[in-house]
């Protein structure tokens, strides 16, 4: 979306000095807050990756890695990751993870065909979060009850802010709110997806939005998801197909439905090969990600990211992401936000 400036918008924070100590506090409280809640255990991340291997998250398919020749390695090339949705799930077969405990990483990654605005970075930064769990956790009822207490860490890391910055009001309601990509065409059928998300999010104010990436009765998709990952094609116990979402804040200062985490209950083999059959991407069943899920390699797992710089910039009531993170932008963003206050690092 274009870049957005709020009318009188100002730091409640103050200096810039202090929204630095606000957003090490969101970052320490929510990742113990987050571990607590799913029983993680952290681990240390890869930034690259080999390429041609299927490890990488393609995101939506579409989007360009960083790419680069490791010289000791023969000039075999590798690649920054997009996001570790997969090799967490490496990970936890390899550490030999039982059920009902997971891995959470600080992960940082290059995204550089993102869109440049308010909420959007080429820099991404995440809790990315994998859990086992058994054949029969793959249900709807399961997915919910963790969307629950990811909201939960959130909502508590919200009032310890608020007991040390006071400035910094709660604004989350005390229930998340689910539904269906689906419902919510045949609820807002003229709108946009983008559209339908800011109604629904703006009545309930946190929301968990169920079935990204699987094909709406329209013939569209809510948003893209990759196929070998999320299983958004699943049938669940609510008629429609999907077993993974986003959970969607409503922004005050933004005026806007504000993504915070995309997560969900991972592919099985049967819905991996489905969803490579939807897409046209059977080849990738010899990559060496897929060839192992498919050999039953891999756990069944529930697994996503809470986005780092997103958390803060919500909490902390910021309008613009390069008000936490420093990054890249144009000259001319950065003098409409300078005229507007809005400090970019």
């Amino acid at each position: 979306m274009p870049l957005y400036i709020p009318e009188n918008y100002t730091n409640i924070l103050g200096t810039v000095q202090n929204t630095e100590k606000a957003v090490k506090s969101v970052k320490d409280m929510f990742q113990d807050n987050l571990s607590a809640q799913l029983a993680l255990l952290r681990v240390t991340a890869p930034m690259v990756v080999l390429s041609g291997t299927g490890i990488n998250d393609d995101l939506n398919s579409v989007e360009r890695p960083v790419r680069f020749p490791v010289k000791d390695l023969g000039d075999r090339p590798a690649e920054v990751v997009h996001s570790l949705a997969k090799w967490k799930r490496l990970k936890l077969a390899d550490m030999g993870i039982a059920p009902g405990m997971g891995i959470y990483t600080d992960m940082n990654a290059l995204r550089p065909d993102e869109e440049l605005d308010n909420l959007h970075s080429i820099y991404v930064d995440q809790w990315d979060w994998e859990k086992v769990i058994r054949r029969e956790d793959r249900n709807l009822s399961f997915l919910k009850k963790t969307v629950r207490r990811i909201y939960e860490a959130i909502k508590v890391t919200e009032n310890k802010l608020f007991i040390e910055f006071p400035q910094v009001t709660p604004s989350l309601p005390e229930d998340i709110f689910f539904i269906h990509a689906e419902e919510l065409l045949r609820m807002y059928p003229d709108l946009t997806p983008k559209e339908r998300e800011n109604e629904i999010v703006r009545q309930h104010r946190a929301v968990f939005l169920i079935g990204i990436g699987g094909e709406l009765s329209d013939g569209t998709v809510h948003d893209g998801r990759a196929a070998d990952y999320d299983d958004w094609s699943t049938p669940n116990e609510d008629g429609f197909n999907g077993l993974n979402g986003d959970i969607l804040l409503w922004n005050d200062v933004l005026q806007s439905s504000f993504e915070v985490s995309s997560m969900g209950i991972r592919v099985d083999c049967e819905a991996m090969r489905r969803q490579l059959a939807i897409r046209g991407q059977e080849d990738k069943a010899e990559l060496y990600f897929h060839k192992r899920l498919l050999a039953g390699e891999l756990p069944y797992t529930i697994g996503g990211g809470v986005g780092q710089s997103r958390l803060c910039m919500f909490l902390l009531k910021k309008a613009h992401i390069g008000e936490i993170q420093s990054s890249i932008w144009s000259e001319e963003d950065r003098r409409k936000c300078a005229e507007a206050g809005i400090v970019l690092a």
